[in-house]
């Protein structure tokens, strides 16, 4: 398969900022992600097993500064179909996150020089809209897991090291239909060159929640729809009462008026 292997890829050619911190020159920058990474460094490499990425920290010379998880696959399906299907979205999408954490977490707790990890998540593993179930439960699990990261890094006496969770907003990659063959990019999306730029403009200020806007949907239309879902666990309404027959239109007026109050 050929997420499982290991190789290198070209940065994607338009320029991008100097990494984040900023690093001296014996300092190397990893992004583990597939070739249409939303970030790009002198490595760059597919969701590889964890004796392939072991063995890859090992043999790095260099500190680590950026360290980005950003492999992932998406199916669609049910909740109970598709066993096979679902195993494969779990090993990339979230294996491959702890994988790449169990190898470089340890050597980078007592690196002298700051670093960051990112973790790569989505408004679906948030918001869990309908018709990506494995992929929802897979980025529920990255914010999740990243979160804890975050808060024991945070505990660690003498860490130098922070963990973020980018939130991307529509963004024209691969996965959304940039490789499909001529097709131009939808208004709506944002590039992955922008999506970076947010990204690391939020790293720098220190943020861990990165949610990103786009050209369709702005930041406070995906704080009320964030809001919204939560308030189904604390009100006891439906699961995802925002697509219930019997709430949608009671969800449209809470955003009509939330959108209002910041008029």
């Amino acid at each position: 398969m050929q997420h499982r292997s290991l190789r290198r890829f070209h940065p994607i050619e338009s320029p991008l900022p100097p990494p984040i911190p900023p690093s001296p020159p014996f300092m190397s920058t990893v992004v583990c992600a597939t070739p249409t990474s939303l970030s790009a460094g002198p490595w760059g490499l597919y969701a590889a097993s964890g004796d392939d990425l072991t063995r890859l920290s090992s043999s790095l010379l260099a500190q680590v500064g950026v360290l980005m998880n950003n492999a992932a696959v998406l199916t669609r399906g049910t909740s109970w179909e598709g066993l096979d299907n679902w195993r494969k979205v779990f090993d990339v999408n979230v294996f491959g996150v702890l994988n790449v954490q169990h190898a470089f977490v340890p050597s980078m707790l007592h690196q002298e020089n700051p670093a960051v990890i990112i973790n790569t998540g989505s408004k679906q593993g948030i918001t869990n809209p309908p018709g990506n179930p494995s992929y929802n439960a897979t980025k529920a699990a990255v914010k999740s897991l990243t979160e804890s990261l975050s808060h024991q890094l945070r505990e660690t006496a003498h860490a130098n090291l922070t963990a973020h969770l980018l939130i991307p907003g529509w963004t024209w990659t691969g996965m959304t239909g940039a490789n499909s063959g001529g097709k131009e990019k939808p208004q709506g999306a944002w590039t992955a060159q922008e999506t970076v730029l947010y990204m690391l403009d939020k790293v720098r200020q220190g943020k861990f929640y990165i949610v990103c806007p786009d050209n369709e949907t702005r930041r406070e239309v995906d704080q009320l729809r964030i809001m919204w879902g939560a308030g189904d666990v604390a009100e006891g309404r439906p699961a995802l009462s925002r697509w219930h027959r019997d709430y949608k239109a009671i969800f449209e007026e809470y955003v009509r008026d939330g959108l209002a109050s910041l008029d």
